[in-house]
């Protein structure tokens, strides 16, 4: 399964968890032109770590362009979530 993909589904099942958080802002940021605190990474365990950096390998190369749109609009949501959940 390719790492979009896989963002995507964890994001979907659980957008309020660390990992979920972190990964829907680098893809919001990476879609938006946004700034990215490099920082965020490092609070990823080893196995998602790996996967922001793929996704960063992914959406450079762009071919994914169906899986990127995908993943964008769950990763909106789940930023609308996080945002809901913290006030």
């Amino acid at each position: 399964m390719r790492t979009i993909k896989q963002a995507r589904r964890l994001i979907e099942r659980d957008p309020l968890c660390n990992e979920a958080r972190v990964l829907a802002a680098l893809v919001t940021a990476l879609e938006s032109d946004n700034l990215f605190s490099v920082k965020e990474l490092y609070t990823l365990d080893e196995k998602h770590f790996d996967m922001a950096l793929q996704i960063l390998n992914d959406w450079r190369i762009d071919r994914f362009y169906l899986g990127k749109a995908k993943i964008f609009d769950v990763a909106l949501q789940a930023q609308a979530l996080q945002a809901k959940a913290s006030k």
